[in-house]
């Protein structure tokens, strides 16, 4: 079980991210779930969540020298919120 305010690590702020509407992303922890992150939302900002979706995205390698990588990006876990319609959520209010 995770704690609480170990749940959201921070907001994912993009170009992409900014122009979705009653949308925002997260970088979670690796173990959070749906409800995990859900509670955390509601605990942080009050926020009521219509629906949660988490990708899970791999690391990914660039190769340097025959036989060697090093590593590009690190794993990251996402969770994209889907708030009530006009909700909003404040950054600055952020842990």
């Amino acid at each position: 079980m995770i704690a609480i305010q170990d749940v959201l690590i921070q907001p994912i702020v993009t170009e992409k991210t900014v122009a979705m509407k009653d949308k925002f992303c997260f970088a979670v922890h690796g173990d959070a779930t749906k409800d995990d992150v859900k509670k955390a939302l509601l605990d942080f900002y009050g926020a009521k969540v219509l629906k949660v979706n988490i990708t899970n995205l791999p690391e990914k390698f660039k190769q340097v020298q025959r036989g060697k990588q090093a590593r590009k990006r690190a794993p990251l876990k996402k969770a994209t919120i889907t708030l009530a319609k006009g909700g909003t959520l404040d950054f600055n209010a952020f842990k």
